[in-house]
C-alpha cells in the first residue's frame, strides 16, 4: 500500500470514529450529573511556598427533554379493501439526556393532507400500537407487544413502533387514510409503569436538576411541548372493475340471419364485458354468475366462451370454451383481470 493510500485510510477511519462519537453523544451529558471544577492558588511569602488555596464550584446538569419520530419507508402503506392488520412503521428516538417513558397515541386525520400528498377520505378501524419486541424491524403478530407507552427508553435509544389497523370494505383505488402518531415524554420513574407528566422548570436556573423542553414542532403539536407527532398513510390499491352486458339477435325463425328480430324462437347472443381500469390492482378469481330469466332458454349446443376480447363495442368470438350452466344460471370463473384489461363471457339463448 502506498503512503498516500495509508494516509487516506487513516483519515477515513478517524472520520468514522468521530462521526460515531458524535452520534453516541447526541443527547449530551446525562441529566443530574454534578460537574465540579476547582481553582488553585499557589503563592510564596518571603520566598517560602505557602499552602495552596483552592475554591470549588459544582453545577448540576439540567434535563433536556427531546423526542422525535421518523416514518420507516418512503411511501404510503399499500392496502386493499377489507384487509386486516395493515401495518405502518415508525422509529421513536429519545433525544433527551435522560431515561424517560414515552406515551404513544394515534389519531385519525379526517380530510387532511397526508404524509405523501394524498387527501384523507376514510378512517381505519381497530387501531392498535405495538412495539418491536424482537427488534427485527417487522411486525410479528403474537410476538410483538401491544403498548400505550415506551417504558424506560434510555438517552439516545430508539424503538421501532407499529401502528396496526383494519381497512374497511368498499374503499376505492386511491383512497387514503392518514394517521398521526404522537409520542409524549413522561418521567422515567421505574420499570413497569408510566411515570408522571413532565413539567418544564420556569424562571431562573436553580441549583437542582431543572427540566427544559427542547423538542421541535411535529405534524399536529407545537415546539417545546415534550412531544412530537408525525403522519403516515394507508393508500388503497385495488381493482376497479366495471361490468357491461350487451346482446344481439343472431337469427329468428322467419328471417333467418338477415335482419333478425327478437321474436319467439329467435337466438340471442349475450356478452358480459368485465374491465379493470388502468392503474388499478389486478383482480383475482373473478366469479361471474348470470341467472337466465324464464322467458329464455340456454343454448347448450353453442356453449359458453370466456376470456375473449372486446373492441369497438363488439364482443369478439375468440374466447375459450368452458364455464357451466346449472340451476338456471351461467357461471364462469376468470383467473384474473389485470389493470387496463378487458375480458368477456359469451353465450347464447333462445326466446321462448
Amino acid at each position: 500500500m502506498s503512503n498516500r493510500s495509508k494516509m487516506l485510510t487513516m483519515v477515513s477511519v478517524m472520520a468514522l470514529a468521530m462521526l460515531h462519537s458524535a452520534n453516541a453523544l447526541a443527547a449530551g451529558t446525562a441529566a443530574g450529573t454534578s460537574i465540579t471544577n476547582t481553582a488553585s492558588i499557589a503563592y510564596q511569602v518571603g520566598g517560602v511556598s505557602q499552602n495552596t488555596v483552592t475554591a470549588s464550584n459544582t453545577i448540576t446538569v439540567d434535563r433536556k427533554v427531546n423526542v422525535t419520530i421518523a416514518r420507516v419507508g418512503s411511501s404510503a402503506t399499500s392496502v386493499s379493501p377489507g384487509q386486516t392488520s395493515a401495518v405502518t412503521t415508525f422509529t421513536v428516538t429519545n433525544l433527551s439526556n435522560a431515561t424517560l417513558d414515552f406515551g404513544l397515541a394515534v389519531a385519525q386525520q379526517s380530510g387532511s393532507t397526508g404524509a405523501y400528498g394524498a387527501t384523507d377520505n376514510f378512517d381505519t378501524s381497530n387501531v392498535k400500537i405495538y412495539v418491536d419486541s424482537n427488534a427485527n424491524g417487522t411486525y410479528d403478530s403474537g410476538t410483538d407487544t401491544q403498548v400505550t407507552y415506551l417504558d424506560e427508553l434510555a438517552a439516545d435509544a430508539n424503538k421501532t413502533v407499529f401502528v396496526v389497523s383494519d381497512i374497511p370494505l368498499g374503499r376505492l383505488n386511491g383512497d387514503d387514510a392518514t394517521i398521526v402518531l404522537t409520542s409524549t415524554g413522561f418521567e422515567g420513574g421505574g420499570s413497569g409503569s408510566k411515570g408522571a407528566a413532565l413539567t418544564e422548570t420556569s424562571g431562573a436556573n436553580t441549583s437542582a436538576m431543572d427540566t427544559v423542553f427542547a423538542d421541535g414542532a411535529g405534524a399536529t403539536d407545537s415546539a417545546r411541548d415534550a412531544a412530537y407527532s408525525i403522519k403516515n398513510d394507508y393508500l388503497v390499491f385495488t381493482a376497479t372493475l366495471s361490468v357491461t352486458k350487451i346482446s344481439k339477435v343472431i337469427s329468428d325463425p322467419l328471417n333467418g340471419t338477415t335482419n333478425p328480430k327478437a321474436i319467439p324462437g329467435a337466438t340471442v347472443e349475450y356478452c358480459i364485458v368485465v374491465a379493470n381500469a388502468s392503474g388499478s390492482a389486478p383482480a383475482d378469481s373473478v366469479d361471474i354468475t348470470d341467472p337466465l330469466p324464464s322467458q329464455i332458454a340456454y343454448d347448450a349446443t353453442y356453449g359458453i366462451f370466456f376470456s375473449g376480447t372486446y373492441s369497438a363495442g363488439v364482443c369478439n368470438s375468440d374466447g375459450i370454451a368452458g364455464g357451466s350452466y346449472a340451476t338456471g344460471s351461467v357461471t364462469v370463473t376468470l383467473s384474473g383481470v389485470a389493470a387496463n384489461e378487458t375480458k368477456t363471457v359469451l353465450y347464447r339463448a333462445t326466446i321462448n
